[in-house]
């Protein structure tokens, strides 16, 4: 049942996981968060934990960076091992100004620079949006802690560093943030007929060059954790 990428045996991995990108990131959530706790991966040191919070099963595990990576981690855990819904909880840079660092942001859709949906043969261009009861959800909680948050587009961009400039042409259209992944994690939800939303933290602003330290990337950002954990409890 294990994958090169994977070692996880049948009834390692919980029906929903949580994904950063950073596998340090998921550590830190297993042993922040989740009692009980068993690592399940630790191939190419992508760390994969299930533990349980709040007395529910819930994985954690990372996926790298870029669509590549995430399409093979989600690809496997959708399809191998039958989970059900993925929770990415990644950094992401402020492209529209009224979006400041520390910010939340619930990617309901996903536009891209991508050709990651040309293996589908689609006669057109797809639009890859999250499973709205999660991101229906996930809105409720954040309303019902008093976070600050913003719903709308983000960009998943196969280029970190860009020979053009930053993608800041993407705020006339209303694109809120920048990050590397949640449209192959959407494409690949909705070929296996599974669950995925994406949820952000702006780590940096491109319009303003502000920043958070590496460190900061990997334990600061415990407000989006801990939403997406009330989600997982809650499906």
């Amino acid at each position: 049942m294990s994958t090169p990428h994977n070692a996880a045996k049948p009834g390692d991995i919980a029906k929903t996981v949580l994904m950063p990108g950073d596998p340090l990131r998921a550590k830190f959530v297993a042993e922040t968060y989740l009692e009980n706790v068993k690592c399940y991966n630790e191939v190419r040191g992508m760390y994969g934990y299930t533990g349980t919070y709040k007395g529910k099963p819930v994985s954690v595990q990372g996926h790298g960076m870029g669509m590549p990576s995430i399409g093979i981690y989600t690809y496997e855990l959708y399809n191998t091992y039958d989970v059900d819904n993925i929770i990415r909880i990644g950094s992401a840079g402020a492209i529209r100004q009224d979006v400041k660092i520390m910010d939340l942001v619930f990617g309901m859709g996903a536009c891209t620079d991508s050709n990651y949906a040309h293996q589908y043969g689609l006669p057109g261009t797809y639009a890859p949006i999250a499973s709205y009861h999660l991101l229906a959800k996930a809105v409720e909680i954040a309303e019902a802690r008093g976070e600050k948050y913003f719903v709308g587009n983000v960009l998943s961009s196969d280029l970190f560093y860009n020979e053009v400039g930053p993608p800041t042409a993407w705020e006339k259209m209303g694109v809120l943030a920048v990050e590397m992944e949640a449209a192959a994690l959407y494409m690949n939800a909705a070929r296996a007929g599974k669950n995925a939303l994406c949820i952000l933290t702006i780590s940096d602003e491109v319009y303003s060059g502000r920043e958070l330290p590496a460190k900061d990337r990997q334990v600061s950002l415990t407000t989006m954790m801990e939403v997406a954990l009330e989600l997982a409890v809650s499906l």
